[in-house]
């Protein structure tokens, strides 16, 4: 059965180092499909008859082929009679979503917004938590679940955090500006009298760590209230936040190709990227960094001319 050799592949690929959390329920919910069918083989039509099985958005669907196509192709090094589906497909299927930049207004009103959320008797310091949590993020670029993970022996007295086991099982260290550190520390100490002893930086109501789900709720609570891009569909995300902070130290580049090689080099590892190619989509997503390079390329044919 199919579900027994899901089981194997994730182990052994958890044993190097992935977490495959969403791919161990998109594969199982595929190896149900295929049990259910009598079929102890991927077959293409299979797998092509459980996405369209059901609702999903055209990126679910690139995430579940591709999660397919990968647990295929270690099988089929074993059996070929295990079918693989072309790579064609998945490009077809997952497109990436287009970023929502926040500019430095709307950052600041997302920032005022939570400042003025609904107090709660549960959770005295939601205010606090999440005006920390958002302006974090908008100057560090962590992703959520980093910053959500975060305990308080992560912050170094040094102005460095240290975020641990991030999303490739990897850690590192992410240097503070000054301003940050000030406003960590003005959090912290308002922690301390309203935390309770959670080790958690930012302690759900029950001193637990918090659920994104309810982060990214009260985010799109926020957003209303702060008045940005409410026509838009969909909806900003806080990951935009990241997106935010990466294109801006970009932009800071100029059409320099060796200062953009270095912060290349230097926003990768800061971000935490697996592979550098991860950070190029950045250059896609910044309109501003994409004038200036055509206008350098224009620049030079016109030097090579003369």
């Amino acid at each position: 059965m199919l579900s027994d050799d899901v089981h194997r592949y994730i182990m052994l690929r958890r044993a190097l180092g992935y977490k495959l959390v969403k791919a161990e329920r998109h594969l199982l919910a595929f190896a149900g499909f295929a049990d259910l069918r009598n079929e102890p083989y991927i077959r293409t039509a299979s797998v092509l008859a459980w996405l369209g099985s059901a609702a999903q958005t055209p990126d679910g669907r690139g995430r579940r082929l591709q999660d397919v196509i990968q647990f295929a192709r270690f099988l089929h090094a074993e059996d070929p009679r295990h079918e693989l589906p072309s790579t064609d497909l998945a490009h077809r299927q997952l497109t990436r979503p287009t970023p929502y930049i926040y500019s430095a207004d709307e950052i600041v009103r997302i920032l005022d917004a939570a400042g003025n959320l609904r107090l709660q008797k549960p959770n005295p310091l939601r205010r606090e938590i999440y005006v920390m949590i958002l302006g974090l993020i908008a100057a560090t670029g962590l992703r959520i679940s980093e910053a959500l993970a975060l305990k308080l022996q992560d912050i170094q007295s040094d102005g460095v955090l240290h975020i641990r086991d991030t999303k490739f099982r990897k850690s590192r260290l992410v240097p503070l500006h000054a301003s940050v550190t000030e406003a960590l520390q003005r959090y912290l100490d308002v922690r301390r009298r309203c935390g309770g002893n959670s080790d958690w930086l930012f302690p759900s109501v029950r001193h637990r760590q918090m659920c994104p789900r309810t982060v990214n709720s009260t985010f799109r609570c926020i957003l209303r209230r702060a008045g940005i891009a409410p026509e838009r569909r969909p909806q900003p995300r806080i990951h935009d936040l990241r997106h935010t902070f990466a294109t801006r130290v970009l932009v800071q580049c100029g059409a320099d190709r060796g200062v953009v090689a270095r912060h290349f080099v230097a926003l990768s590892t800061y971000l935490g990227h697996a592979d550098v190619r991860n950070t190029y989509w950045y250059l896609e997503a910044t309109p501003q960094m994409m004038t200036d390079i055509a206008s350098a390329a224009e620049t030079l044919v016109g030097e090579m001319r003369l």
